[in-house]
């Protein structure tokens, strides 16, 4: 469902996906992060050992070792079924920071986005209000032009909006240094390889690194 989003062309300029940083408090130790999102966040196509959230792991040990992640994405989540998901992730693993990445299969789906947001929404009141102290960065994602321009102006105002409201630190387009690189896109042409997954990593270190 993601084959669109990574192999259409997108304009968007460096300046609007800048990643931002926002209102955080620095976490106690030991602190653990959570991962929840779809296939880019669940090493499609790759072992899981080369995936973004497995290398952003190990690097976080090196920073501190108190620091553990764990990474409850699913292959082709969409924000209902990661809402219905995530009580239970969060009463288990009780997170301090959680990286929320949804919303990607609902858009390609052409689902109502205003679903969408509230489904987002109601995931990250869920962390803070399960999680004692649990922060959230929220990775946004963008789509091609062949969707038309009100529907991607309402895409990138929700996740926005979101940050914006809850002060969260915010990427709006964390794929935005691979998805447009063939050579950084698996064979096929949807999601991105192992050599991608450094890049990803580096973009999103100092949104994570905030918070230590």
């Amino acid at each position: 469902m993601l084959a669109l989003l990574l192999t259409n062309p997108i304009a968007v300029s460096a300046q609007q996906q800048a990643p931002e940083i926002g209102n955080i408090s620095k976490l106690s130790m030991p602190a653990k992060v959570l991962v929840f999102g779809d296939s880019l966040s669940a090493a499609y196509g790759i072992e899981k050992s080369q995936g973004w959230v497995t290398l952003l792991a190990e690097r976080l040990q090196q920073f501190n070792p108190k620091i553990t992640v764990h990474n409850a994405s699913l292959s082709g989540e969409t924000t209902s079924g990661g809402m219905q998901r995530l009580p239970s992730i969060l009463a288990l693993q009780e997170p301090n920071l959680m990286i929320l990445e949804l919303g990607a299969n609902d858009a390609l789906r052409g689902q109502n986005l205003l679903q969408t947001k509230a489904n987002l929404e109601r995931m990250i009141q869920l962390c803070k209000q399960q999680a004692q102290g649990c922060q959230v960065i929220l990775l946004g994602i963008r789509l091609p032009s062949n969707y038309g321009p009100a529907y991607e102006k309402l895409l990138v105002k929700i996740y926005r909006d979101l940050a914006h409201k809850y002060q969260l630190s915010f990427d709006p387009f964390f794929l935005q240094d691979v998805a447009l690189e063939p050579d950084l896109m698996q064979d096929d042409a949807l999601h991105p390889n192992a050599a991608a997954q450094t890049k990803i990593v580096e973009r999103l270190w100092p949104l994570v690194k905030a918070y230590f």
